[in-house]
């Protein structure tokens, strides 16, 4: 378990912990939202926005009060939305950061699933083309502390994913002296004694991939939606 809170004493970044959740977990709903995908054409650059996004929305509908049925629902239904509404998004600047609108997403979704709860009527399924509902939405919550929970679980979620593609991008030896040493916090020389390497390798490791995932997670913060 990746323990944010202690990562932050590296790399000054997030100091909250989140629920451990890996991307194993979620493979069928990522295979069945990629088949309701099947008219869009880059397949390839779906799924990597599934597996950038699909945490932060999942985390999110949690803490919301759904179960994991209803949150794993929320996932596939939020990016259906994105889906259907992204090239309306990337011509209409006046929606606002990529963050904001797929916060509004996230939380329209969950309304939905917390209204079938009570059985009642539901807000009408047909979004407008920036994504919003055309009815009334005075009766979804929102508030400073949902926005501060969303910046939360947004930040964490960056890490996470850099964390992931950081270990697709070295040697899984470098990675190791990295998890332990630096994420789990293991004294230099308990490490060196387990990889069977010297205290100057987990050292140079840790300034290395230290560097990196800084790179990394700038790289995530900058980066523009590249869905066709």
């Amino acid at each position: 378990m990746i323990l944010l809170s202690q990562f932050e004493l590296f790399c000054g970044y997030f100091g909250m912990n989140t629920t451990t959740l890996r991307s194993e977990d979620f493979l069928p709903t990522r295979y069945s939202l990629l088949s309701r995908l099947q008219n869009w054409d880059d397949q390839a650059s779906w799924k990597d926005f599934f597996d950038t996004y699909w945490r932060l929305i999942y985390a999110v509908a949690l803490k919301s009060g759904l179960n994991d049925a209803e949150a794993q629902d929320v996932v596939q239904e939020t990016v259906i939305s994105v889906a259907k509404n992204i090239q309306k998004f990337k011509r209409d600047r006046t929606l606002g950061s990529f963050k904001g609108w797929l916060r509004n997403l996230t939380r329209w979704r969950i309304a939905d699933q917390l209204r079938k709860r009570t059985n009642a009527e539901a807000l009408p399924m047909d979004i407008a083309e920036d994504g919003s509902y055309g009815g009334d939405v005075a009766g979804i919550a929102d508030s400073a502390e949902d926005a501060s929970v969303w910046e939360d679980e947004w930040r964490m979620n960056l890490m996470k994913v850099a964390l992931e593609n950081l270990k697709r991008m070295v040697k899984e030896e470098h990675y190791q002296m990295f998890d332990l040493y630096v994420v789990k916090q293991w004294p230099a020389d308990r490490v060196a004694r387990t990889l069977d390497v010297s205290v100057g390798q987990v050292y140079l490791a840790k300034f290395r991939l230290g560097a990196m995932l800084k790179k990394e997670i700038r790289r995530l913060e900058t980066s523009e939606i590249h869905i066709a």
